[in-house]
């Protein structure tokens, strides 16, 4: 993990909607909170929201994802979600996250994803451009 990148944090309150029939967060909603957190993100902290990549002819797509799942989150819950950028290079960020139980400061899961930048109109990968990496380099 590179600590030249800042640690953003975003809270999720869990909803019954995303509880499973074993009674805690169905995993694919991690994915969900992940997402939610960096378009908070976007906006609240490094102050270029996704609407401004869009209006670039920009968008991202997901690559890879990592998840390991640590124990369980449930109904009533608060969520911190933590993330970080490891490294930029080319096309792709690396972003790691972190999400813990707020009542407990307990980890739940952790893991990292690439993101790739891409053209809206081609629908392929295109080099970040230096002052995005430079706006997001805080």
């Amino acid at each position: 993990m590179s600590e030249l990148y800042s640690k953003f944090e975003t809270e999720i309150i869990v909803r019954p909607d995303d509880i499973d029939m074993n009674k805690h967060v169905h995993y694919s909603k991690y994915l969900d909170y992940l997402l939610t957190a960096r378009y908070d993100q976007m906006r609240k902290d490094y102050k270029m929201p996704m609407e401004e990549f869009v209006k670039r002819g920009f968008s991202w797509v997901g690559s890879v994802v990592h998840i390991e799942y640590k124990r369980g989150i449930v109904l009533g819950d608060t969520v911190i979600v933590r993330t970080q950028i490891d490294s930029v290079s080319g096309a792709q960020v690396k972003v790691n996250f972190w999400m813990i139980r707020k009542e407990t400061q307990k980890l739940a899961a952790e893991g990292w994803v690439i993101y790739t930048m891409i053209s809206a109109e081609t629908g392929k990968a295109v080099r970040i451009p230096q002052d995005i990496i430079d706006k997001y380099s805080i």
